[in-house]
């Protein structure tokens, strides 16, 4: 994970972020890089960028994918050499293989010790790299069947979002692109400016890794079977008591059809949400400068100390007091209002 501190002096650089654009590249995927670390972000009130992005390709003029996009004008690959972390989008020919200077460009980066990322079916490239055999990966469920022919050594996860492996995180679809990329400035720099971050995309703030990457049905188009006005409700009331049953009866639904709404529209579980908001809550509480663990606990609707402590841990790695010396007030200038 990056080591430097989201509350930084002038004095201390970006951390690097570089995106190989090869043949056949999804534009989507590099305008995700692009809008996740590559724009200002003012309303941070930071003294200067968190992130710099580069965008590289083999060859001085690359045709996207389908010839939507030709790009020209950008670095070459031996600016990859320079990054800190390295993203590899996804193309939809992955049965082609990569050009061996793209290859090459992978495996230098993650041996130097660089973090490496891919969206989508980027996972093939780190892959046939020689990156992930033996390691927990993800990719779109379309090219499930077509990777694990291709890579059996690699242990895919085809229903997850996105899967961390420390130094080398790979996502699913397109959109879990974004998951993913949120989950790195939550871990590089702490909930409360991951949130931030999410309300400028007003997209999603936390998602879990875990969660599955498509629906089993299509999601029900009636309005009054939405779950956004119960999941508002919640976030408000994360300090009370609130269980399954509670969500459900302000639903006006079983607890059965709450959990089967859940997974549907949501991919997960209410009683994984549910924890997920109060650990996300947490978080931010502790980063705002809360040092008492029981108030944490309290506020969050976490419970105890010892409940805190073990969900932070198995959300973020890290024990309250290292997440607080990590993202905590105090470290420096006030990043937000």
């Amino acid at each position: 994970m990056a080591k430097e501190s989201s509350q930084r002096t002038s004095s201390q650089r970006p951390h690097r972020v570089a995106v190989i654009v090869d043949e056949g590249t999804n534009p989507f995927e590099v305008g995700v890089a692009t809008e996740l670390f590559g724009l200002p972000r003012p309303e941070l009130g930071l003294l200067g960028p968190l992130y710099e992005v580069t965008l590289c390709a083999p060859a001085p003029e690359i045709r996207m994918n389908h010839g939507f996009f030709t790009l020209t004008g950008v670095a070459g690959l031996d600016a990859v050499a320079e990054a800190d972390t390295l993203v590899v989008p996804g193309r939809p020919d992955n049965v082609v293989p990569r050009v061996p200077a793209v290859l090459d460009a992978i495996r230098r980066a993650h041996t130097r010790g660089a973090r490496v990322v891919s969206f989508c079916t980027g996972t093939f490239a780190l892959a046939e790299a020689g990156l992930l055999d033996g390691r927990r990966a993800a990719t779109h469920w379309r090219w499930a069947d077509s990777f694990r022919r291709l890579h059996p050594k690699v242990l895919l996860e085809p229903d997850v979002l996105f899967v961390d492996e420390g130094d080398i995180l790979t996502a699913a679809g397109s959109a879990a692109a974004l998951d993913l990329g949120l989950y790195v400035w939550r871990r590089d720099h702490g909930a409360e400016i991951a949130n931030h971050v999410s309300r400028r995309l007003v997209f999603a703030a936390h998602r879990d890794g875990g969660q599955r990457q498509f629906v089993e049905r299509p999601v029900p188009e009636v309005k009054d079977e939405s779950l956004a006005p119960v999941l508002e409700w919640a976030q408000e009331r994360l300090g009370e008591p609130l269980t399954v049953a509670d969500l459900a009866a302000r639903a006006r639904v079983s607890p059965a059809t709450l959990h089967r709404r859940f997974r549907a529209q949501l991919g997960t579980t209410p009683l994984v949400w549910l924890t997920g908001e109060r650990v996300a809550l947490a978080c931010r509480l502790i980063e705002r400068g809360e040092e008492r663990l029981d108030v944490v606990a309290a506020r969050s609707g976490l419970g105890t100390a010892a409940n805190l402590r073990t969900s932070l841990r198995r959300a973020t790695g890290l024990s309250p007091s290292a997440y607080r010396r990590r993202f905590g007030a105090g470290r420096g200038e006030a990043l937000v209002s």
